[in-house]
């Protein structure tokens, strides 16, 4: 609903190798692999979905030195529990923002 099926299948990734991180390049490795040929998704499209997570919160960063430069180091900056409850209160805080009447009333026939 939230995210694209190669974006889902990066964070489960993240979240599998928990606090050691990972480069743009290994998330993109993995990211293709398991998509199990039924696509190729680009390296560019890993990173740009790398640091708008990086720019929402959603996760962290270290830059090191290497050969070629420098690259960035990304993990989770959320367990996959917490990342669900995190797009769940952004959702609703921007539904009550944008349509405070007609959320409130939805969220009142929810149970």
């Amino acid at each position: 609903m939230v995210l694209k099926d190669y974006q889902e299948v990066a964070l489960h990734y993240l979240w599998r190798i928990d606090d050691k991180g990972a480069s743009s390049r290994d998330v993109w490795m993995q990211v293709n692999e398991d998509l199990d040929g039924k696509r190729t998704i680009s390296r560019a499209s890993i990173i740009n979905f790398l640091n708008s997570m990086v720019d929402e919160g959603v996760l962290n960063y270290t830059e090191i030195t290497g050969k070629g430069g420098h690259r960035r180091i990304y993990s989770a900056k959320y367990n996959e529990a917490e990342f669900k409850q995190y797009v769940a209160k952004v959702v609703l805080s921007n539904l009550l923002r944008d349509f405070p009447d007609e959320t409130r009333k939805v969220l009142l026939e929810v149970k």
